[in-house]
């Protein structure tokens, strides 16, 4: 039988100050550090067959920078580019790889850090296909704790539907959705190297806010993990968060202990980020050692491209987009009619709409699935509601399956048919029509089924 062989390494993206913040609607630049920004990556190898995945501390890499990379990554490494599974950890307080053209932004620093990363990925790749050892693999399930996760949409006593509504605010009836708290957890254990623990859960990284750098609670989660684990590193590949974030709008005793409200409403600051890294990788220590191994006897991956209807303005809407962008671009927000979370929901509807009045009627998205033995991952290229993520793990024949968020793309929400009709941001903001959840599931669940059939022994 062939053996399983993995290697681990993580390299530093830090940017230089000044950099362009990515993750909302307003400009912030760097001014200093909370934490180190890195690449974590891991290579799978089993008879001819090598992979590459890895984990990205920025809010999201587009398409077309995945296929830039892949392809220098094909070159450098030898390691075809649809065998690459690239992922985001989603965190808001990481650099902008691309130009934003809403912001006053010069944009060769911007350009100079992709080249930066992208020469980054390359020095990872090289080190962990260098370290690949003899590997035995075991999974387990855990429960994420209470106060960490909360479904971000709520429906409104007056009937309407709001994402992120003030703390306390006494028009809230009930989040419109439910969460799914299990934390997927895979062990590594190496021959004569490092063991590496893989995490997998759905939850935005959008703990800090600020304009200090920070890898947010991701990170914490790592290095709590490095060093209560001897021997051991962490990887984290985001989960179905699209409609989930950290915030309790009806906070209990102690939860703003060191915390404040932001300006979208919501709960945050690096103690917000301390307290739900830490938290997780509570749940991830309590079934480390207690994982199911199973063998390994095939690996690959496969991408299957699906196509959704894109989500085109009406010609009535096109005058109030027009005069909202112009606001916006113009740093006259405060002339919008709107403020916090409604003020970013109808700013970001009307960038969607200007920039989508001449189409494209219909967008082709690939969707990446990996095995490893009887263990699947399915890499969505934007952000899925949670619903999306928990229908497309209902797949019979794997032990496990592992959504993923912001692979090998950072295409948009992908939110339930219900989000449409009750509205709120995601759904307002999001470039496909109406019906996209059904397109991902159904996707992912033939990816699944194509992964059995092409690798099986």
């Amino acid at each position: 039988m062939k053996q399983l062989q993995t290697g681990y390494a993580q390299v530093n993206i830090n940017p230089p100050l000044g950099s362009a913040i990515y993750g909302y609607y307003v400009p912030r630049f760097a001014k200093g550090f909370l934490d180190d920004l890195e690449i974590r990556a891991f290579a799978l190898s089993l008879g001819e067959k090598r992979i590459l995945m890895f984990s990205v501390d920025v809010c999201g890499v587009d398409s077309g920078l995945v296929n830039r990379f892949c392809k220098t990554l094909e070159a450098e490494t030898l390691v075809q580019r649809d065998q690459i599974f690239l992922s985001a950890t989603h965190t808001h307080t990481g650099a902008y790889l691309v130009p934003n053209n809403m912001f006053e932004m010069e944009e060769e620093p911007i350009h100079r850090y992709a080249d930066f990363v992208e020469s980054r990925l390359v020095d990872a790749a090289k080190m962990a296909l260098a370290d690949l050892k003899d590997t035995r693999m075991g999974f387990g399930v855990g429960q994420a704790p209470e106060r960490i996760a909360y479904i971000r949409r709520y429906r409104m006593k007056d009937g309407s539907t709001m994402t992120c509504p003030p703390i306390n605010d006494p028009n809230i009836d009930a989040p419109i959705g439910t969460l799914d708290q299990r934390v997927n957890v895979l062990r590594f254990d190496r021959e004569g190297g490092e063991s590496v623990v893989l995490v997998n859960y759905g939850l935005h990284a959008d703990t800090v806010n600020g304009e200090l750098l920070s890898s947010d609670w991701p990170g914490w989660m790592y290095r709590t993990l490095d060093r209560a684990l001897d021997g051991v590193k962490c990887i984290f590949f985001n989960g179905a968060e699209g409609d989930v974030g950290s915030t309790n709008v009806h906070p209990l005793p102690g939860d703003m202990n060191d915390t404040e409200i932001s300006f979208d409403n919501e709960m945050k600051s690096p103690g917000m980020a301390r307290f739900v890294g830490r938290a997780l990788a509570g749940t991830v220590l309590q079934i480390y050692d207690k994982v199911a191994y199973v063998d390994v006897d095939a690996i690959g991956v496969l991408r299957r491209t699906v196509a959704i209807p894109a989500n085109l303005p009406r010609p009535d809407q096109m005058p109030l987009a027009r005069k909202y962008k112009e606001l916006h671009d113009a740093g006259k927000d405060e002339e919008i009619p709107f403020e916090a979370m409604e003020l970013t929901t109808v700013v970001a509807e009307a960038l969607r709409m200007c920039k989508m009045e001449n189409g494209p009627r219909e967008f082709l998205l690939d969707l990446t699935g990996v095995r490893i033995g009887p263990v699947a991952f399915v890499g969505i290229p934007g952000e899925p509601f949670t619903d999306i993520g928990v229908r497309i793990k209902d797949t019979d024949g794997w032990s496990m399956i592992l959504p993923c968020s912001l692979t090998n793309g950072d295409e948009g929400y992908f939110p339930v048919q219900s989000a449409y009709d009750e509205g709120g941001y995601e759904a307002r903001t999001s470039p496909y029509r109406a019906g996209v959840d059904e397109v991902m599931i159904q996707g992912g669940k033939a990816l699944l089924n194509d992964l059995q059939g092409v690798f099986s022994v």
